[in-house]
């Protein structure tokens, strides 16, 4: 109920340069109560009288005179009769109206205030040890889907899940042993499940499978895949033909590159098992899936690189320096040197082809996809053949210059030159792939068409803390804080709904209590809609820019 109060103020005169002392005559302990909750000071001196009205004009109860304050207000106007005689005009009556607001009661819902959350039923089933049959008389609420493969699904609310545990149960003891023997339970079909599958290769090794061929396509019968496995066969043939020419002439240029080939077939099968790891799919251990297995074998591909091929060819040139021998014929050398150069620039004309075709479908030029490391592995293909190719050369021409003037040390300094080669190359890979493990943003132009999506959009305000980061293998992270605009949110609420029924309800709206219904309700369908705002912004940013598979929008 709503009250007013009257306060009937009546002035005396007062000096100019000064006021009297604020004396107040209170009629009853409701009337002090009143005046200090109003907070009125009346900077005169005054008689107040203070009379209590309810909504509907009527007087209240409370504000009843007693005989003592009818004693006290008759000496009162007797008072104001004396310092009134002076006074040229009789007092004048001011009214002054207060409103005393009806606040809503504030509400401690406390640090674990579950009576409205909701809870899928496999989280049900999961922490509560219920069974599908102990749902079913629950309530059940259709709620806005977080995936994007759905559209909505059947939520329960939590306190309705806690009770019927409870009930199921019948203490809260009774449910922790339960969930204690769940989890040994899940130790121990885990335990089974490994020996099965462990027993289950077995019988396969010994019988034969009878299951039938996958259709999946394999990771090696295109992209970079591809690139690694014909990387592989070649390197691996050119190491043999090089250590028997090595062992026939003893050229510590040949030893070099016979350590090089070693080394890129090495480096090359550790490739393929990243391509293999980055192929898997994601889990709840690794949710955003496997991606930076490609980036991690280049890494520690060049380190292989850089200690085993760098490391020798140093080594070797060095020895040969400081105590030259006596070479062979290089003959046999010099035509697997010819041989290993077909055959790495074949390699090589298959990694390039492969970036090139990669990179036009990003819209980039073939120098930004290699120096970015889109691809990692392509990219350590290419540069180890570009490098072989280069070390070939290097190596014969280094040959050549011992065969014509008998000087062993030329083959020496080869064999250092190959090393330096090698020690750039892994140099750069070692760079790239921290680079891209720390975490790279994309490109500026790419992120700042991204923002103007969400900035041109009618609903949103403001944009603020952008981050898109490569993940590898054609995939992005996008996150960034975003400022709705209410009025458009609500607006767009409203459009959905019969404005009539709201009309309707607002009509009927009499009480706090009412007032409080009405707003819960509208509120929560309110947010409801953000949530559908964000995920139409999710979507239009994944469908403008397919590599972006992970959207974080905070709101703020």
């Amino acid at each position: 109920m709503r009250f007013y109060c009257y306060i009937h103020k009546y002035n005396v005169q007062m000096h100019q340069s000064s006021f009297c002392k604020h004396r107040v005559y209170k009629s009853n302990v409701v009337n002090q109560n009143i005046l200090h909750n109003v907070g009125l000071n009346f900077p005169i001196s005054a008689v107040t009288q203070l009379r209590l009205c309810s909504s509907n004009g009527k007087k209240d109860s409370t504000s009843e005179k007693s005989p003592s304050s009818t004693s006290t207000e008759s000496r009162t106007r007797q008072d104001l009769k004396r310092a009134g005689s002076s006074s040229p005009s009789p007092p004048t009556l001011e009214q002054i109206q207060v409103k005393v607001k009806a606040i809503l009661k504030k509400r401690e819902y406390g640090s674990t205030y579950t009576q409205n959350n909701f809870i899928t039923a496999m989280r049900a089933m999961n922490e509560f040890c219920l069974k599908p049959s102990d749902l079913e008389k629950l309530r059940k609420i259709r709620r806005r889907s977080p995936h994007d493969d759905t559209e909505a699904f059947t939520v329960h609310l939590r306190s309705d899940v806690e009770a019927k545990a409870l009930d199921v149960h019948g203490s809260l003891e009774a449910l922790a042993r339960a969930k204690k023997q769940r989890k040994e339970e899940e130790i121990a079909y885990r335990e089974n499940l490994f020996r099965n599958q462990k027993l289950m290769k077995e019988y396969k090794e010994f019988l034969g499978t009878t299951m039938p061929k996958s259709t999946k396509t394999t990771p090696f019968l295109q992209g970079p895949g591809k690139v690694v496995m014909v990387a592989i066969c070649i390197n691996g043939l050119n190491f043999i033909f090089k250590l028997l020419a090595w062992v026939y002439t003893g050229s510590a240029s040949m030893f070099s590159e016979a350590i090089h080939s070693l080394a890129d077939t090495c480096n090359q099968a550790l490739l393929a098992v990243g391509v293999i790891q980055s192929s898997r799919t994601p889990d709840p251990g690794h949710p955003y899936g496997f991606t930076n297995m490609r980036s991690i074998a280049s890494l520690i591909s060049g380190v292989g690189i850089f200690m085993m091929g760098a490391g020798l060819s140093w080594y070797h040139g060095i020895s040969g320096l400081l105590h030259p021998h006596h070479i062979e014929s290089l003959m046999w050398a010099y035509f697997i040197l010819a041989g290993s150069l077909v055959s790495e620039g074949a390699t090589l004309l298959v990694a390039i082809n492969e970036l090139r075709k990669s990179a036009r479908a990003k819209g980039i030029t073939f120098y930004q996809y290699v120096v970015h490391s889109h691809d990692p592995t392509t990219n350590v293909v290419l540069l180890e053949d570009a490098a072989a190719v280069l070390g070939v050369l290097l190596a014969a021409s280094c040959m050549g210059l011992t065969s014509l003037t008998g000087n062993p040390y030329y083959d020496s300094i080869g064999s250092l030159g190959v090393g330096a080669l090698l020690g750039t190359i892994s140099s750069f890979l070692i760079y790239t792939n921290t680079e891209a493990l720390i975490g790279r943003s994309i490109q500026p132009e790419n992120v700042q068409r991204l923002t103007e999506i969400l900035e041109n959009d009618p609903s949103v305000r403001a944009v603020h803390d952008v981050k898109a980061t490569d993940m590898g293998m054609n995939t992005v992270r996008f996150k960034a804080e975003v400022d709705f605009d209410g009025r458009i949110v609500t607006r767009s609420y409203l459009e959905k709904q019969d404005i009539d029924v709201i009309l309707n309800e607002i009509q009927q709206v009499k009480s706090p209590e009412d007032l409080e219904i009405f707003m819960l309700k509208h509120g929560e369908n309110i947010i409801d809609t953000l949530g559908a705002e964000v995920d139409r912004l999710e979507k239009a940013l994944k469908q403008k820019y397919p590599d972006v598979r992970h959207v974080d929008l905070e709101i703020l």
